[in-house]
């Protein structure tokens, strides 16, 4: 049986050295590293081993009684999180380290919320219970409080306590408790399901460092998991991450869903086929080949050039979405005497092994920008540019990713006819709901567009992301609608489209009302009761808001949202204000409207009307000649007719 389970914790929770305790135990790696002594197995990168945390995720292979299992350790900083959100949709179970001195930090609750998301099913082992301050019994009222009420501790043998909380969570199972006599591997058969739904949550502990535990925990993993996939259907496949090896080629990393893939096999990529040239079974940074890949396995494979992390490949179509975005970006800063396109194309390389960098090329400016999680993202960039292309470069001061989206419903019209070209759009746009992006209908008639057409105007609008109007940040949230449009059976050719849906889009946008989102977290404050009123009084300071303090004894816990913008320093300020001893924790809470709207977009100073890759102009065409015209006059120009 193929297994994939995951490792995910807040930073120092002693994930990695769990980690190791597990491929030690099961004879997957001969002597156990630390992460202090920069040995660790999985920890394998220079620059994972000097800082001491995981940057990349990666992967260790080891067999345990009759399973295979796939081990994924994952990034516990908040700033490679968008890496940790793309290893969670390849796991069957995953394990949550929680410190027993420290408890549920920031990076726990978000690896909860996301793992909760998608559905997988969670194991929890507290750990550090060796260390002066450690109290376990306050870490579950911490899981129950702050995660799930569902978390129960999993003793040796089934015992009366756990059958009680068993049938509490199913009502046939209740009758059958009630009753005498029941079969006790009806209750343990009853546990592996309602893990594997989600409706209850074991609980282990102790001490990776000093291996206590570790070997229990082990044994009931594997008693209390299963996977079921069908290696007889065709190949199905989602990619979740994509590397370069020493020598610049690319690898493509994928979990198998059903059926096997061969090498020599062509792989169906969005409806391109590729063929594999090899198949790699990586365990740490070390690979061997084989010749086939089956269901419920992780492998790497190349040949493969054109799949990007979250595609479906073979009889998987979908694409995987992914909540954990940038909420900043930065400039990329190197020598002038460099080759701007070389540069550009070493951040492509980055940017396809972690999707979220965004690289955006200014071609006019021939500069580099890039979107980030956080400053510690950028020190290590900065060092894997280094190491990997022998390129100094730094990075220009960290701004805040706004977004826009619109208020009201508009039409919008693009119409573009240079001389042997041909393509109308008319596009209704509607506010979508907040953070929810950008969806694409259609109610426009075969009879008026062929479906071909129509499946072109939606890629355009996905083909990548678009400007708005106030400050030329992405727009989202909106709700498109194809309500007609026209091609020309002689004179339409590539691209005509393309023209005709930006402009259409942009034409919407300049006749609604338009807002400016950015960032914003939700966050939890630990201080003494005595900061409360200041602590409060910084929150409104910031624009920030907060439910009611809970107090307890001397102390007080705030939760609140603000903007990241205000709020992204303030942890310093926490620290000073409280000599060390308050804490808070920061999650990003999706984009809502901007505090200091007028001042930002001052500040960025965009014009609409001098950005020549955005114009809301339609091209029409009389007598062999073309002509312009401006957004605000082309509705009276169209040829199709206006709904």
């Amino acid at each position: 049986m193929n297994k994939t389970i995951g490792i995910l914790a807040h930073v120092d929770a002693g994930k990695t050295t769990f980690a190791e305790q597990i491929l030690y135990h099961t004879k997957s790696i001969k002597s156990r590293g630390r992460v202090d002594h920069k040995n660790s197995f999985l920890d394998s990168h220079e620059i994972e081993k000097e800082r001491g945390i995981t940057v990349f995720s990666d992967q260790a292979i080891f067999n345990y009684k009759d399973s295979t299992y796939y081990l994924v350790d994952t990034p516990g900083h908040a700033d490679f999180s968008s890496e940790m959100e793309r290893a969670v949709q390849v796991m069957d179970y995953a394990i949550i380290i929680i410190s027993a001195v420290r408890g549920i930090q920031g990076q726990t609750e978000i690896v909860w919320q996301i793992l909760k998301k998608h559905n997988i099913p969670v194991f929890f082992f507290i750990n550090k219970v060796d260390r002066v301050g450690a109290d376990s019994e306050a870490v579950i009222e911490g899981i129950k409080e702050n995660l799930t009420k569902d978390v129960f501790f999993i003793k040796e043998e089934m015992s009366e306590e756990t059958i009680e909380f068993i049938a509490e969570h199913d009502e046939k199972l209740l009758e059958a408790y009630l009753e005498e006599g029941y079969d006790k591997d009806l209750w343990l058969n009853s546990m592996k399901k309602m893990i594997k739904e989600n409706k209850i949550f074991p609980c282990m502990m102790g001490s990776a460092l000093e291996d206590e535990g570790i070997e229990e925990f082990l044994q009931k993993l594997d008693e209390l998991t299963f996977t079921e996939y069908n290696a007889s259907k065709n190949f199905g496949g989602i990619v979740y991450k994509i590397r370069y090896d020493e020598g610049r080629n690319r690898v493509t990393y994928i979990k198998a869903l059903s059926g096997s893939l061969k090498v020599k096999d062509e792989l169906n990529i969005n409806g391109k086929l590729e063929k594999v040239n090899q198949i790699r079974s990586y365990n740490g940074n070390k690979f061997i080949t084989k010749d086939r890949a089956v269901a419920g396995e992780i492998f790497a494979v190349t040949g493969v050039s054109s799949a990007v992390v979250g595609d479906g490949v073979g009889e998987i179509h979908e694409k995987l979405s992914y909540d954990l975005v940038p909420t900043l970006k930065s400039k990329v800063l190197f020598d002038e005497k460099l080759n701007p396109k070389e540069v550009l194309n070493y951040f492509r390389i980055l940017e396809a092994e972690d999707p979220a960098l965004n690289v955006i090329w200014n071609d006019k400016l021939h500069s580099i920008e890039i979107h980030i999680m956080g400053q510690i993202e950028l020190e290590v960039l900065k060092e894997v540019v280094l190491e990997r292309f022998k390129l100094n470069v730094d990075f220009g001061t960290c701004e805040i990713l706004y977004k826009e989206t619109i208020l009201e419903t508009a039409i919008g019209y693009g119409h573009f006819e240079p001389l042997r070209h041909y393509a109308e759009v008319h596009l209704k746009i509607e506010p979508g709901e907040r953070n929810s992006g950008i969806s694409f209908s259609s109610q426009c008639s075969t009879d008026d567009l062929t479906i071909n057409y129509q499946n072109l105007i939606k890629t355009h609008i996905f083909e990548k992301s678009h400007k708005g109007i106030l400050t030329g940040s992405e727009v989202t949230d909106l709700k498109i609608t194809l309500l007609i449009g026209r091609a020309h059976i002689k004179h339409t050719s590539g691209g005509d489209f393309r023209e005709a849906t930006y402009r259409a889009l942009r034409q919407g946008l300049e006749s609604t009302k338009n807002i400016l989102l950015e960032p914003y977290y939700r966050f939890k404050i630990d201080v003494n009761v005595d900061y409360m009123g200041r602590v409060l009084a910084d929150i409104q300071k910031l624009n920030g808001s907060f439910d009611t303090p809970k107090i307890s004894e001397n102390k007080v816990v705030i939760f609140g949202r603000g903007p990241v913008a205000t709020f992204m320093n303030y942890a310093m300020d926490i620290t000073e204000l409280t000599n060390g001893r308050g804490r808070i924790s920061f999650v990003f809470d999706g984009y809502d409207a901007c505090h200091n709207e007028e001042e930002v977009i001052k500040r960025i100073g965009y014009n609409k009307n001098a950005d020549i890759e955005y114009t809301s102009t339609s091209v029409f065409c009389s007598k062999g000649q073309s002509y312009l015209v401006s957004g605000e006059e082309a509705v009276k120009y169209m040829h199709c007719q206006i709904i």
